[in-house]
């Protein structure tokens, strides 16, 4: 069976407030889960310690069994001093694309000759 740390989203519309459960990851976001393990309230700021309240020691067994946390968790537990901080570097991800590329060398190439007539 394989086990997810995640987030189970909770609250109303446009509120949301999400439990840090463990979870089979072949269930539902917000279904059946096997432990719940804290909280998240994204609505409070980032400074305040009711934003993420997490039960360590579960969490530390859960990691133990082969758990493995979602990307937002694991940011979280970085954050807490539990997981090393992994390395996040997409630097192709803010770079235009081969076509928009082309088409700044042609907008470039068009008002080379124009700057050059004036």
């Amino acid at each position: 069976m394989a086990m997810k740390i995640r987030l189970a989203r909770g609250g109303s519309k446009k509120r949301p407030h999400y439990s840090i459960v463990a979870s089979d990851s072949r269930m539902p976001r917000d279904g059946r889960f096997l432990e719940k393990l804290g909280t998240y309230n994204p609505l409070l700021p980032k400074d305040s310690e009711e934003r993420v309240k997490m039960n360590m020691e579960r969490v530390q067994y859960w990691l133990s069994q082969g758990a493995q946390p979602t990307d937002r968790i694991a940011r979280m537990l970085e954050a807490a001093g539990v997981r090393e901080k992994a390395t996040r570097a997409n630097m192709k991800k803010a770079e235009p694309g081969a076509k928009a590329k082309k088409r700044a060398e042609e907008k470039a190439k068009k008002a080379a000759p124009a700057e050059a007539s004036e």
